[in-house]
């Protein structure tokens, strides 16, 4: 048997301890709150006519705008990843933009697009008149916005099945007559019918947990959702009720889990061995068709990115909601105040970049160290490596509300014999996005550690290395791009957030999403339209910086470069 030095053994049990606090803990004890009492507040809790109807309707418009963002995200994937279109970067970059932007200003923009105030509208004199409902107050609208919300995430795991897929295949049914059609019916979609029910299922599972469109949208038109409803509990009577939330909260985290664990058995009955390695995808040429179909593609991107933000633009531009756009009513008041007048969006940006930053760097290091682990013949560091990855998945899948109630619930009380609280800080907070993310950075470090030869680490052991040599020498550089793929989404995740810092934040420790989501519900909807248009411009130059410094890196290190 091999020995072991001090440093792997340490390094290990640290990895333990971290996820025994990060996972373990806040989870275990908001189901030990659930079920403490026994199963009368569960009972109670599913006979109330009010949690029936949120449950209903949280599973109600998860299915249904899953199944929209799967059909759509699908068929963009297949556009743009098996014919011969022009410009197929700045199309993807595109199509994945609104799934960086925070749902709550996805969702606000839209309101400002299609209201009876709707600058654009009125310039195209399509407004509906005043006084009219807002057709996106309802159950309907709650669906759009969150189809349009998901959609980049079915497409950017379609697309990357896609690439997946040996050439050979589509190129055998091709020379065997197949048609466009029959190739997609007979072979694509066969072959990547698990791919489609992971996409599915994380349409799902992030419809089931968001917060920002189902609070904006779904409150005016009485369309209550489960986080809402758990969210109003909690902000309306405080940490009173804090074991009445746990039980709501845990019938969520059920939900969730249930539909990751129906994805992993369908993907199991469905699943196709294949022969050959990846390579790039079939080109099926367009032909004379090819300007309408890039015609159809950029006229799909002007309404759903083009119409809100320009929405958003204006109306932070005018000094009151409701007010025409003009030259005359022109005024950039709005952008002085949350940028250099009121002091909590400023330390909103600070806080959001600090915590986003820093769980991006943590969670880019955990994620190099529990890969690892998970590939090593060492059967105690096997377990331990796939048992966090597990873990991490499980806790993805959960609402980030739900991840919030559990940290309130461990962390509302000073820590044991130090008399230092975390409740109300921006380390909480911190833990919280460590936990709800650690699966985003974790699966481009997986991806890519599972193609490296163990033999490598093996031979550097033989020749005397330790264990912080081979890591810093060998596994480090070989994972270092994907680690850096999962730094940066998650930080662009992170970034502008509102689901799950929602219950965390106190005054001093705001975040950009519930700044703007406060200004929103508080009325001040030019303000909320000013710094919504400040985050989008920042995230997009962010974007385009990464992208421009990705065709100098290494490839897969900027998720979106096709």
């Amino acid at each position: 048997m091999r020995t072991r030095s001090g440093g792997e053994r340490a390094t290990l049990a640290a990895l333990a301890i971290a996820a025994a606090g990060l996972f373990l803990l806040p989870l275990g004890r908001l189901f030990w709150t659930g079920l403490s009492r026994g199963p009368g507040p569960v009972a109670e809790a599913l006979a109330s006519p009010a949690t029936r109807r949120a449950l209903w309707n949280s599973l109600d418009s998860a299915a249904v705008s899953a199944t929209g963002a799967l059909i759509l995200g699908t068929v963009l994937a297949f556009v743009i990843g098996l014919t011969n279109l022009r410009a197929k970067g700045v199309f993807v970059f595109l199509l994945l933009l609104p799934m960086m932007i925070p749902p709550h200003v996805t969702a606000i923009s839209w309101i400002q697009a299609l209201g009876p105030s709707s600058p654009v509208l009125g310039w195209l004199g399509l407004a509906p008149p005043i006084g009219a409902a807002h057709p996106l107050y309802s159950r309907e609208g709650v669906i759009l916005l969150l189809t349009i919300q998901h959609t980049p995430l079915v497409f950017l795991v379609v697309l990357a099945a896609l690439r997946g897929l040996p050439r050979e295949v589509s190129e055998a049914a091709r020379i065997a007559g197949a048609g466009p059609v029959r190739l997609l019916r007979r072979v694509l979609l066969p072959l990547l019918a698990p791919s489609l029910v992971a996409a599915y299922a994380l349409a799902f599972v992030s419809s089931l947990g968001n917060f920002g469109i189902p609070a904006l949208l779904g409150i005016p038109g009485r369309f209550i959702t489960l986080p809402v409803l758990i969210w109003r509990r909690l902000a309306g009577y405080g940490p009173s009720v804090l074991a009445d939330v746990a039980v709501l909260s845990m019938l969520l985290a059920v939900v969730a889990i249930l539909a990751v664990a129906l994805q992993s058995w369908l993907q199991r009955v469905m699943r196709a061995g294949l022969i050959g390695p990846p390579q790039p995808a079939l080109r099926i040429d367009l032909g004379r068709a090819r300007p309408l179909w890039e015609g159809a593609l950029a006229l799909f991107i002007a309404t759903v990115l083009a119409l809100p933000l320009a929405s958003l633009v204006a109306t932070a531009l005018v000094p009151t909601y409701g007010v025409p756009l003009t030259f005359e009513t022109m005024t950039f008041a709005h952008f002085a105040e949350v940028l250099f007048r009121q002091s909590a969006p400023s330390r909103a940006f600070v806080n959001s970049t600090l915590i986003a930053g820093a769980a991006a760097l943590i969670l880019a290091a955990l994620a190099a160290v529990v890969t690892y682990f998970g590939g090593r013949q060492w059967r105690l560091a096997r377990t331990t490596g796939s048992s966090v990855a597990t873990l991490a998945e499980v806790s993805y899948a959960i609402p980030g509300l739900v991840i919030s109630v559990a940290f309130i619930l461990v962390y509302i009380r000073p820590l044991p014999g130090t008399g230092l609280s975390l409740y109300n800080t921006l380390a909480l907070i911190l833990l919280a996005y460590l936990t709800a993310y650690f699966a985003i950075g974790l699966k481009p470090v997986a991806a890519a550690a599972g193609q490296l030869d163990p033999a490598l680490d093996d031979a550097a052991r033989v020749s005397g290395a330790g264990f912080g040599r081979r890591m810093r020498r060998i596994h480090l550089p070989l994972v270092a791009p994907a680690a850096a793929s999962g730094a940066i989404l998650v930080f662009l995740t992170a970034y502008n957030e509102v689901t799950v810092s929602a219950l965390l934040w106190s005054r001093g420790n705001e975040t950009i999403g519930t700044t703007i989501f406060n200004y929103e519900d508080g009325g001040y909807t030019t303000l909320a339209a000013a710094m919504s248009t400040v985050t989008v411009a920042a995230t997009v130059v962010l974007m385009a910086l990464l992208d421009r410094f990705g065709r100098r890196l290494p490839p897969g290190v900027v998720p979106w470069r096709i």
